[in-house]
């Protein structure tokens, strides 16, 4: 209902508490997180980690029933292979429960956001980008590290402060290079000091850091940037348009709407095309990971966005949108990772596989 990564809060980086998977390729292990805690990932090992091998297919899976690599199509971004979803299809499927790990491939097969750790940021960032580019495709990656973050509740944490955040900052930006990134910049950030959760005494540095990121990141040559915006069941485009002028909007890429959010595509894409009118018909992305059923209404409002239930996974990422405003559907939030200790949850960002199986079974 309200910020974009799970209402105000609850989308931590996926990590310690999501499991670090191993991929051994010619003898190196790949150590790779997602949303949440500190990384162990190795920018060597990430970089031989995934190279398409194994004769993938349209859908994603090689010959050994691997996710793997697909034709880019319209949908160019890198599926890591040992993602919480592929494992957990290899799980289902040693234990004999075919119908299951069907049912989790749905998600495993697709490209999801990396979401960058706090201590290793050029080591992951290089590794990510690295093995995309092995694959021959694009990293998704996601930045969520702004001091204060979260206004201390599920998901709190970030750098210490400005000067930290600039330097991680510098790192991710090392690491990515030269290689084709799409990043999405500190989902929240934006929409928590408009809706008063970040105290305003911390507002102008935030601003300069945003913008400074944008800046920063835009200094890579093949590196596209979009700034979190929130999403259409949260206010309306008129109190967001000078905050992301503020942000940085007019150096960035575009912006994204609906991250971690249930919106449905054609309420984002309304409010999407409203908000860019305002900020000089930039164009934006969708997170359409968990929206294919819409908001859930049953229950409390400040309590819908924190893993409800009967939810969907939306339209399959793609840059093919049929909408020149709409640069693409992005699964930014990683279907399957909880959204706070809420409903029977595990905390922000842990694996959870009967929500995986719920969203994937309500997909038509």
């Amino acid at each position: 209902m309200y910020g974009s990564c799970n209402g105000r809060s609850g989308m931590r980086r996926a990590g310690a508490g999501v499991g670090l998977g191993v991929v051994a390729v010619a003898g190196a292990a790949l150590l790779l997180t997602g949303c949440s805690s500190p990384s162990d990932s190795s920018s060597d090992s990430a970089t031989d980690s995934w190279s398409g091998s194994g004769g993938a297919g349209e859908n994603g899976a090689g010959k050994d029933g691997a996710i793997g690599r697909r034709p880019k199509g319209s949908a160019p971004y890198w599926v890591n292979p040992d993602g919480n979803a592929a494992r957990q299809v290899a799980a289902y499927t040693a234990d004999g429960d075919g119908k299951a790990a069907g049912l989790i491939e749905k998600i495993a097969r697709q490209p999801v956001g990396e979401w960058i750790g706090p201590d290793r940021p050029e080591a992951e960032a290089k590794g990510f980008t690295e093995a995309a580019a092995k694959a021959d495709r694009e990293a998704l990656l996601v930045l969520y590290n702004i001091p204060h973050r979260d206004c201390g509740q599920f998901s709190k944490g970030g750098a210490a402060d400005g000067a930290a955040y600039r330097t991680w900052l510098e790192g991710v930006a090392k690491g990515i290079g030269d290689r084709r990134a799409t990043v999405i910049l500190e989902p929240d950030a934006l929409l928590h000091m408009v809706d008063g959760c970040t105290p305003q005494e911390f507002h102008e540095e935030r601003y300069d850091l945003l913008k400074g990121a944008v800046e920063r990141l835009k200094q890579q040559p093949n590196t596209r940037v979009y700034v979190d915006a929130g999403n259409a069941g949260w206010r309306t485009p008129d109190a967001l348009f000078q905050p992301l002028r503020r942000a940085g909007i007019g150096a960035a890429d575009g912006f994204a709407v609906n991250v971690s959010n249930f919106q449905t595509t054609a309420a984002s894409t309304d409010f999407g095309k409203r908000l860019s009118a305002k900020v000089g018909d930039k164009p934006f992305v969708i997170d359409t990971s968990r929206n294919g059923n819409g908001p859930y209404r049953a229950g409390a409002p400040e309590e819908n966005w924190c893993n409800p239930p009967g939810r969907a996974l939306g339209e399959p990422p793609t840059t093919d949108t049929g909408d020149a405003r709409v640069d693409a559907y992005l699964w930014v939030k990683r279907p399957g990772e909880s959204d706070g200790s809420c409903k029977g949850g595990p905390k922000a960002g842990d694996w959870w596989p009967e929500y995986a199986l719920g969203l994937a079974r309500a997909t038509k």
